[in-house]
């Protein structure tokens, strides 16, 4: 029976090391990748200066393009997420206020996400290989049920979440193979295609009153006294529900409501999301209602 126990203990210790071998070497690798997504580039790199810098989900990433507000002068790059909460335009804003970014000014779209503060695993697990390399990542994912086991585990975070930063991400990444996040300053223009869902009901949805996540962004702006502007960005006009806006607009008087500024469907790849012809739209709007000169 002894000898079984010291066998047991022996596997443990083994196993043990195995995984804080595969942690460290991961987390190096991850640490060392610029090229494959804005998370890491933002946490990988030296300080920058920007005029404006964008946040939001994938209607911040498709709606609003970069290269508009460069051709007037205006330093600009789209760190909008497919998929991504405010949870994680939290944690981006943070992470650049943590490696020195000079910002003048942050554009957030603040719609649809305002109806929950939860992390969007898909997204949030893409930080978790710098979770103890940034004390910004660490404390952001504190308060989440699962951090005792993704922080004190070896390699237990990148086996969680291996469709996002397991071996094949990793893999990807010693072979320095890019992707297409970082074209175009970050902006993902989308076509217009016959099979588009251009329906979308939004009546149950509701804005929480105190979105934790919205606040700390517009926080972070405050003390860093950058320029906050937070938008509503448009949607097709086959929408029910859009009265979403107007409780936004009630809750949080301070965003500015663009959800018509742009409504013709041949604007629109999807209902919530317009093409590249509808995003140059909406952004010549907004660059005239906020950086004209």
């Amino acid at each position: 029976m002894k000898k079984f126990l010291l066998y047991i203990v022996k596997i443990f210790i083994v196993v043990a090391l195995i995984a804080v071998f595969l942690d460290g070497l991961y987390t190096y690798i991850f640490m060392h990748s610029k090229n494959r997504g804005k998370i890491e580039s933002v946490v990988n790199s030296d300080a920058q200066n920007y005029d404006l810098v964008i946040l939001g989900s994938s209607r911040a990433n498709n709606h609003f393009v970069p290269q508009m507000f460069q051709d007037k002068g205006i330093k600009t790059f789209n760190y909008g997420i497919s998929g991504g909460h405010l949870f994680e335009a939290s944690l981006m804003l943070k992470l650049m206020i943590e490696r020195k970014y000079e910002i003048k000014n942050v554009i957030l779209e603040a719609d649809l996400n305002l109806s929950n503060d939860k992390q969007s695993e898909g997204v949030s697990a893409k930080f978790l290989p710098f979770i103890h390399n940034s004390e910004v990542v660490k404390k952001h994912f504190k308060e989440e049920k699962d951090f005792n086991e993704l922080y004190y585990i070896p390699f237990y975070r990148y086996i969680k979440y291996d469709s996002k930063i397991g071996f094949r991400e990793m893999f990807k990444i010693v072979k320095n193979e890019e992707t297409n996040a970082m074209d175009n300053l970050g902006f993902y223009p989308l076509k217009k295609h016959k099979n588009g869902n251009m329906k979308n009901n939004i009546v149950n949805l509701n804005p929480l009153p105190h979105n934790k996540y919205y606040e700390e962004i517009k926080a972070i702006c405050q003390k860093n006294k950058i320029n906050f502007i937070a938008i509503m960005t448009p949607m097709c006009e086959n929408v029910v529900g859009m009265n979403y806006f107007d409780k936004v607009k009630k809750a949080y008087p301070e965003i500015h409501n663009y959800e018509n500024a742009v409504i013709e469907n041949k604007y629109f790849s999807s209902c919530g999301h317009m093409t590249d012809d509808g995003a140059r739209k909406f952004s010549a709007i907004i660059l005239k209602d906020f950086f004209k000169k």
